[in-house]
């Protein structure tokens, strides 16, 4: 019998220069199921849903993204849902 698996969140304050590579560190630990991105004012700016698996060329364009917001953003929140 298949069991529910339990997702947990957490949340990082970052600055728009420290984005992409929040992101990268947060893909490379593999157990991230969701990533959103958030304005200091709360609103969703971005939100990215990673499967398990999800490697180089995929990255990609999550990464171009995120970057093209980080150009946009002084400061923002990485809200992450894990497994």
């Amino acid at each position: 019998m298949a069991t529910a698996k339990e997702t947990r969140s957490e949340s990082f304050r970052v600055t728009g220069r420290e984005v992409v590579e929040k992101v990268k560190e947060l893909i490379k630990e593999g157990n991230v199921r969701r990533i959103i991105i958030t304005s200091k004012e709360g609103k969703t700016i971005a939100e990215f849903p990673l499967t398990i698996g999800v490697v180089g060329a995929m990255i990609a364009p999550v990464l171009a993204a995120v970057g093209a917001i980080a150009a946009l953003i002084a400061e923002c929140t990485i809200m992450v849902e894990r497994e």
